[in-house]
């Protein structure tokens, strides 16, 4: 696998885009959809440099992986702490709060590489080497930190990858959701995660790191353009396509998008449609 020295992104030609585009809906679209294979296309999207040989030693590391996990340990508890010692202290996976300022951390090939990346990447990394082994294994979306499930709901065995892989125990999943909103946990949360909703938070954690980089909306724009592929999305994406559009003075493409935004939910709000209408004709005023 070949690795730019300095950090991503190095964006890929207009056609290598376009195709990894088509096979990234045909993937979300598909019966099963294969977390791995869309957070590396999501990867190649970012990084230029990442080739299909890139991603088939990409695929090829969680498989090695894999294969290095015990066989059948025995409960969910034993699969977690399998997991941690292989993949929390054995390859040193891990995060730290540095890892959130670095757009590589939501990139499944680069965290394969540092051994280091976002809480939701991390357990992408425990849930394609842990299914790959046989375990009952499962993303967590808790607010604001995404950890891991092992096992059925009566017997679930929560671990934190961010964390080295660390087996949470008593309170400690109510500590990190009270950390991060204040609010008590609700059993809702510890529901599975599909691999779609992994993949749409990943790509809003994506936007989120560009939103605070006004210079890097080029970034912003195929994170939407990736979630507008996704089956489900909010329509809300679509204004803000337009907005991006506008901001790095797409003007006439911006302006069709938010006039097909406002077409959307002219039934449902009129009075915000006529303001989106309003923004479009601004921005065709743009290109006199």
């Amino acid at each position: 696998m070949r690795h730019p020295r300095l950090p991503p992104p190095y964006p890929p030609p207009p056609e290598r885009s376009t195709e990894l585009r088509r096979r990234f809906g045909a993937e979300a679209r598909s019966e099963r959809p294969d977390l791995s294979a869309l957070c590396l296309l999501i990867g190649a999207e970012a990084d230029g440099s990442l080739d299909e040989a890139g991603i088939d030693a990409a695929q090829q590391e969680l498989d090695r992986l894999a294969g290095r996990m015990p066989y059948r340990p025995g409960g969910p508890r034993a699969w977690a702490e399998a997991a941690c010692r292989l993949l929390g202290q054995g390859e040193a996976f891990h995060g730290v709060p540095a890892d959130y300022q670095r757009l590589e951390s939501s990139l499944l090939h680069e965290v394969l590489r540092r051994r280091r990346g976002l809480p939701i990447l991390l357990s992408v990394v425990w849930l394609e080497v842990a299914r790959r082994a046989g375990a009952p294994v499962y993303g967590v979306a808790l607010p604001g930190h995404f950890v891991v499930g092992f096992g059925a709901a009566r017997e679930q065995v929560l671990a934190d990858p961010f964390d080295g892989g660390r087996v949470l125990t008593g309170t400690d999943a109510e500590l990190l959701v009270a950390g991060a909103t204040g609010a008590p946990l609700q059993p809702s949360m510890l529901e599975p995660a599909t691999p779609l909703e992994v993949v749409q938070r990943i790509l809003n954690n994506v936007r989120a790191w560009a939103a605070a980089r006004p210079e890097r909306s080029d970034v912003a724009l195929w994170a939407v353009e990736l979630s507008l592929l996704l089956p489900a999305h909010p329509a809300r994406l679509r204004y803000d396509r337009g907005q991006l559009l506008v901001q790095r003075g797409e003007f006439e493409d911006g302006a069709t998008e938010l006039d097909a935004y406002a077409h959307l939910i002219e039934v449902v709000d009129e009075p915000a449609a006529d303001r989106v209408r309003r923004q479009a004709r601004t921005a065709r005023a743009m290109l006199n």
